[in-house]
């Protein structure tokens, strides 16, 4: 993976530092040696890849580390060492007034939440920036003006300018640099204000009070997405914690809204909004809304989830375009709410046309996205907390019954999945055992198993060992979970000759060793995209490549890719080769 060691002797020099790691396995039949490669920071003026591999040294530097150490037991530590990275690049907080922005949290659907808002918004005419996590395929994704990541010119300018001022100054703070995603977050607000945005639509990384995008004072309204359980170890191990850490980015007078909650979780967010002097409403139902359609909004997110969060994307967006003065196209109403019970009920209002073609034309990779190349279909979802997990479930039944309908002839289900952290994948898992696939294949967030030029999707924060013995657990669990009520305990050996899988008549299972493996045994050649002559292609053993012949046979494929954003963003490098320019 390739980190290159291009240092230029001038100016004020980074020193050089390598350290290779190799470390071989064998998994469906392919033995593979990994390649890991950390490289230390390269002098300022240097490429895009160069600013990739210096940023990937802020994963794992020993300073970052401590800063986690230290901070864990008093997190109000973490907003004010990010205030003081920010003021060490020459920024202040103050400055951040200027950016006008929206700040949105939430479990499920804050990223979605944020796409709408900044497509309708910037439908009305206004330069937008847009800040969100993680990337899929490149970082700079992460980083948008006017709904496109930055180009690598302008992420490498920005980048060496932030990076620069840091490095000058750590010696006078203890040696300290900020930690991967805090200098991202210090990085998009340079960026939004050396671009001259109108708005900036920031999303919240983890949580919100302790968030690092936090130390925004003035946002100029605030939203809440669907709450659920995820980063227990942070955020609490109770919907009533994480409801308190969501209701942490309330400010004293700033609007803020709300999507329906569970009711332990919406007692916490209004005592969090009423400790905060902050007005909190509950947004509507998507068809309250009133349009002079003849039917119902069309969305260009897929899924019945995504209801609620274009209805929050319309309250933030309207009280965006309010406090701008603007009449929408006298379509907006004033913000006038119903008191229910104690509970601040947002009114509908009818939609401008622009508003109605913002939610339809809104795109948001790697969520509820379907692929087609050919004979074979893919179906994408980053799912990966149990109720994000029970919508993508929703939405592949739905829409895969619906090209199975179309197809002109038998149809293979594959699913392809990993799961990282602390996550359960087991009862994830057990949610997806009702859609019926033929296979389920496991691997790691791993793009490719040889050496690669895309250091965007390098991940030093998990050893090659733990994430191969993650995707062993995941299949493990997928075997129980279709052995419970059989008897039948005739084993085949598709992997390794110790490792028993499951009977003939429950699904197959493989573990490979990266993303591209898995994808060119599940489409068997049929994908052009991935039978490029680039792309090396691992021999399999004999036995292995025998268990494909229902691939083969049928006549469409159908791919269900989820459990993680980041192997959903591994497989679009490799089906969307546009994603990687």
């Amino acid at each position: 993976m390739a980190c290159m060691s291009r240092v230029v002797q001038r100016g004020s020099m980074f020193a050089a530092r390598m350290r290779k790691q190799e470390w071989t396995c064998s998994f469906a039949g392919l033995s593979v040696r990994y390649h890991s490669t950390k490289t230390a920071p390269h002098a300022r003026g240097m490429e895009y890849q160069d600013a990739i591999c210096t940023l990937n040294t802020l994963q794992t530097n020993a300073s970052a580390l401590e800063q986690v150490r230290r901070e864990r037991g008093l997190p109000q530590l973490q907003l004010q060492a990010m205030r003081g990275f920010l003021e060490r690049t020459g920024l202040t907080v103050e400055e951040l007034d200027h950016l006008n922005i929206i700040h949105v949290t939430g479990t499920k659907g804050k990223g979605s939440t944020c796409a709408f808002t900044e497509y309708i918004l910037r439908s009305y005419g206004f330069r937008t920036g847009f800040y969100s996590s993680p990337h899929l395929v490149q970082v700079r994704e992460r980083i948008r003006i006017n709904g496109q990541p930055i180009g690598k010119e302008l992420f490498t300018k920005y980048f060496w300018q932030v990076y620069g001022r840091l490095d000058e100054t750590k010696d006078a703070h203890g040696g300290t640099m900020p930690a991967y995603f805090r200098f991202l977050t210090i990085l998009a607000f340079h960026v939004f204000l050396q671009e001259k945005v109108d708005l900036a639509v920031i999303e919240v990384g983890i949580g919100g009070a302790y968030d690092c995008t936090n130390i925004i004072r003035r946002p100029w309204v605030c939203g809440i997405s669907s709450l659920g359980i995820d980063h227990t170890q942070i955020l609490g191990d109770t919907i009533e914690k994480i409801a308190w850490q969501k209701g942490g980015i309330f400010k004293p007078g700033v609007p803020a809204f709300t999507v329906k909650q569970q009711e332990n979780a919406m007692t916490v967010l209004k005592d969090r909004a009423k400790e905060m002097k902050c007005p909190l409403w509950v947004c509507p139902e998507l068809e309250e809304y009133r349009t002079d359609l003849g039917g119902p909004l069309r969305l260009g997110l897929a899924g019945l989830h995504q209801h609620s969060n274009a209805s929050l994307a319309l309250q933030l967006s309207h009280t965006w375009l309010q406090k701008r003065c603007l009449s929408a196209e006298k379509s907006c109403s004033s913000t006038d709410a119903e008191n229910t019970a104690g509970v601040l009920q947002a009114a509908s209002f009818k939609l401008s046309p622009i508003m109605v073609k913002g939610l339809a034309d809104t795109e948001w990779p790697g969520r509820n996205q379907t692929l087609r190349h050919g004979a074979v279909t893919y179906f994408l979802d980053g799912a990966h907390t149990m109720r994000s997990m029970q919508a993508c479930v929703q939405w592949f039944r739905e829409t895969a019954a619906q090209h199975e309908r179309k197809a002109r002839g038998t149809v293979a289900r594959v699913l392809l999945f990993n799961a990282t952290g602390e996550r359960d994948s087991s009862a994830m898992l057990k949610l997806l055992v009702p859609c019926h696939f033929d296979f389920a294949v496991f691997c790691p967030n791993i793009t490719e198993a040889v050496a690669s030029s895309n250091a965007d999707q390098q991940n030093f924060n998990v050893s090659v060992e733990n994430m191969l013995t993650r995707c062993l657990d995941n299949e493990g669990s997928w075997r129980l979970h279709h052995r419970k009520g059989n008897n039948n305990n005739d084993p085949q050996l598709l992997i390794r000759d110790t490792l028993p899988l499951v009977p003939e008549n429950k699904a197959d299972t493989l573990v490979f060793p990266c993303i591209l493996s898995a994808l060119q045994w599940i489409t068997q050649g049929r994908d052009s995209v991935l039978a490029d002559a680039s792309k090396r292609v691992l021999t399999v053993k004999p036995s292995v490549t025998a268990k494909a012949a229902p691939l083969s046979a049928a006549a469409e494929i159908h791919v269900l890719i989820t459990g993680s954003l980041h192997l959903v963003g591994g497989a679009l490098r490799h089906l969307d080769p546009a994603a990687s320019k």
